[in-house]
């Protein structure tokens, strides 16, 4: 016999992470009011802020693009691909600031010390050689499966 109510498990999975992220979020901003002289809510709005500009103006058409230019490509080809491009594209987003040198000092040497232009460059060489290996491997398996 059918309950009257057929709610899945993966529904209720799903609502119980939702519920748990969003009281983090609540137990996070009451924090950030509470403690408003010492963690600058300002400024933490203007970051979030900042956030949901660059996911919009950036993130989704940067995405979009991947898609569309990777688009012709034959399917198990095609996901190594996309996903090599969306990681590369969040990596330098985030890696922007440091390798700009953004919060560098003079006074104090021990802000960003590194080259995070060559780092950036050295984590993208592995990620792209990750893609061509995932490429190479799906081809070898393809064309073992035709003979």
């Amino acid at each position: 016999m059918n309950s009257p109510i057929n709610v899945s498990a993966g529904v209720v999975r799903r609502s119980l992470a939702y519920g748990a992220g969003g009281g983090l979020i609540l137990v996070g901003t009451c924090g950030l009011l509470v403690d408003a002289d010492r963690t600058d809510p300002l400024g933490w709005a203007l970051w979030v802020g900042g956030l949901i500009v660059v996911h919009d103006a950036f993130l989704v058409p940067l995405v979009l693009l991947a898609g569309a230019a990777t688009g012709r490509l034959r399917k198990p080809y095609r996901s190594p691909l996309r996903i090599a491009l969306t990681t590369a594209a969040l990596l330098c987003l985030v890696a922007l600031p440091a390798v700009a040198g953004i919060g560098r000092r003079a006074d104090n040497p021990s802000l960003l010390p590194l080259d995070y232009g060559r780092n950036l460059l050295i984590v993208l060489g592995a990620i792209s050689l990750a893609a061509t290996t995932a490429v190479v491997v799906l081809h070898l398996r393809s064309g073992r499966s035709r003979t």
